[in-house]
């Protein structure tokens, strides 16, 4: 029996649909690519590090906290960490927080269903109760705005959440970097592999989370939930961050009158694969705060490719921006290789049918975005 070959597809961007099918990636496989990806990575890693760490100490130890002024110092607070922070040499904390409220108002999958159940409004009261005890300023506060702190545990929730995922993906990218000096990544498939392992390997990591009060813990995120790393942490992550994300002021207009801002929430594309590097280094535009505290981290190999540019590192922001969504599209990939219905690289022609659906579904949301500048 002769099996017949699926026919090209009439996608507008089936050039990438076709790649990912042989088995390649959204991005080209250059030497250059490859350099530039694992770079980033590697500095994103140790950024990813620091995030990871603080999101994680302001869900344990600043948990309903209402003016956490030292919440950035990780329980360490000196005149000499003060004045670098007033200085502003020092993480940039507060783009993982722009992320985690971007996953909280976005939601999706078991952790957002969970937030929203009785099950949750149960353990949060709990939580509540021994909090405010002996507090009468906050039992006063919960009295006449019941619903106010029991929105800050569930922000605390995503802190969490957002810590551990990125607990795990950044062990994964210092260990890409680690890999590529050793000279075992040599491709961006290479690259996409790894990534792709390493989200396998943690894909039913449990998320969980607790605090102690006074001595006694509560469960808000109790195991039991089944909550898990890639289905309740990294997909939502992938569509919060990498695709809808937040319309950035000073770049459109808020006002209802000017439509600047669609009117559903899953129209929105201000996701890091559809951002304009050019804009980064302006007020107001978040991820120039990632692309600060990345430059403070990156391999002297890739500072040498940007000082080959025409502005050398003069526009180094703006660079770095245009690297790192080169490295998105390498994620991404990933997470289009672990969703797949059937292995991309399938002969079988019903599978293949059912791929191809898949990935031109994908494909229409990549239209607006600049995949092909990054292949440019």
């Amino acid at each position: 029996m002769v099996s017949t070959p699926i026919a090209p597809s009439n996608h507008p961007l089936a050039e990438y649909i076709h790649r990912l099918e042989q088995g390649q990636a959204l991005l080209q496989d250059t030497p250059e690519n490859v350099l530039e990806v694992v770079g980033i990575l590697k500095s994103y890693g140790v950024v990813l590090d620091a995030y990871s760490n603080n999101l994680i100490y302001i869900a344990q130890e600043q948990f309903l906290v209402l003016f956490p002024f030292f919440k950035y110092f990780n329980g360490e607070v000196t005149l000499s960490k003060l004045l670098r922070f007033w200085w502003h040499d020092r993480i940039n904390y507060e783009y993982a927080e722009y992320c985690m409220r971007s996953m909280l108002w976005h939601g999706g999958n078991g952790l957002d269903t969970y937030l929203d159940s009785d099950e949750f409004t149960q353990a949060a009261e709990a939580a509540i109760q021994a909090k405010v005890r002996n507090n009468p300023l906050l039992s006063l506060l919960h009295r006449l705005f019941p619903d106010f702190l029991p929105e800050q545990v569930r922000m605390s929730c995503y802190y969490s959440a957002l810590g551990q995922f990125w607990r795990v993906m950044s062990d994964i990218f210092l260990e890409l970097s680690d890999r590529y000096d050793a000279q075992e990544i040599r491709s961006i498939p290479d690259v996409v592999k790894h990534i792709l392992d390493g989200l396998v390997a943690d894909a039913s990591r449990p998320i969980t989370y607790s605090v102690e009060i006074k001595g006694q813990s509560y469960d808000l995120m109790p195991k039991s939930l089944g909550l898990t790393f890639l289905m309740d942490t990294a997909v939502p992550y992938v569509e919060a961050i990498f695709f809808r994300g937040t319309p950035f002021p000073g770049t459109v207009s808020y006002n209802a009158q000017a439509f600047q801002i669609p009117d559903e929430q899953g129209d929105f594309t201000y996701g890091a694969l559809y951002a304009d590097p050019l804009p980064i280094g302006g007020a107001g535009i978040p991820p120039t705060q990632l692309m600060q505290d990345m430059r403070h981290f990156l391999p002297e190999y890739l500072h040498e490719v940007y000082r080959r540019g025409t502005r050398q590192e003069d526009d180094i922001r703006v660079q770095i921006c245009a690297t790192f969504q080169k490295s998105m599209f390498c994620v991404t990939t990933a997470a289009i290789q672990g969703l797949a219905p059937h292995p991309l690289t399938t002969t079988d022609p019903q599978q293949q049918a059912e791929n191809r659906s898949y990935l031109e579904t994908w494909m229409n949301r990549f239209l607006s975005s600049r995949i092909r500048e990054a292949n440019a």
